[in-house]
């Protein structure tokens, strides 16, 4: 049997979907739901409120993810931590969607989804921020990883939100989202010091030309 947050949310989503949000009272969903305004109010703080998910829990789930990683797992620490976001509403289903659609057409409801996205933003900002060694080049580059790495997730929750893609070809999609973040970010190879030779064609033995190149490899650099 559903609890009673359960029916006050499905009772909602119904009634924002035949009315309107805006149309939609606390009163009309407490009634819908079969339940008082007071219990409304003890399970959300607002209407808002009932449209949006856990975000708390799930930032909280985000960070534990990110707070397990080893110097040599970052990379799939933080793959797998925006995973669990896209996990959430990828469980979720036509929820989800609902919520899409809503968030789509009312303006103060799509300036909160905005606020959240930058509370995920932070949380994956601060955790590159303590990778990084602290210099200046180290810290933009955690910040445009951050803001990369959820780009890339919401890039495919969107796709998926609109039904352009099942949630398999989401999985998939996201997979390959992320190694390209990290690919475009990963840390370029270390140069190596020493003399670079270009060889040229030449009708002379390579014995004659082997005391030059000796010459030519010890010259101290300018």
């Amino acid at each position: 049997m559903p609890s009673t947050r359960d029916r006050l949310i499905d009772a909602a989503f119904a009634l924002f979907e035949e009315r309107g949000f805006d149309e939609t009272t606390v009163d009309d969903v407490a009634a819908r739901a079969e339940v008082g305004r007071t219990t409304f109010f003890r399970a959300f703080r607002s209407k808002e409120d009932v449209i949006f998910p856990d975000h708390d829990a799930m930032l909280g789930a985000v960070s534990a993810r990110l707070a397990t990683a080893t110097a040599a797992t970052v990379e799939v620490a933080v793959t797998e931590a925006a995973h669990v976001v896209l996990a959430h509403y990828l469980a979720e289903g036509t929820r989800a969607q609902q919520r899409y659609r809503l968030t789509r057409s009312v303006p103060a409801l799509r300036s909160r989804e905005v606020a959240s996205l930058l509370q995920y933003q932070q949380v994956f900002r601060t955790f590159l921020h303590g990778w990084t060694g602290g210099t200046a080049r180290a810290d933009l580059r955690a910040e445009l990883l951050a803001n990369a790495v959820v780009t890339a997730h919401n890039h495919v929750l969107r796709r998926w939100l609109r039904e352009t893609i099942t949630a398999g070809e989401a999985e998939a999609e996201f997979a390959t989202s992320m190694d390209e973040v990290l690919r475009i970010f990963a840390d370029p190879a270390p140069s190596v010091g020493g003399t670079a030779v270009v060889v040229l064609r030449s009708d002379q033995p390579v014995e004659s030309l082997l005391p030059a190149l000796r010459e030519v490899v010890a010259r101290p650099e300018t």
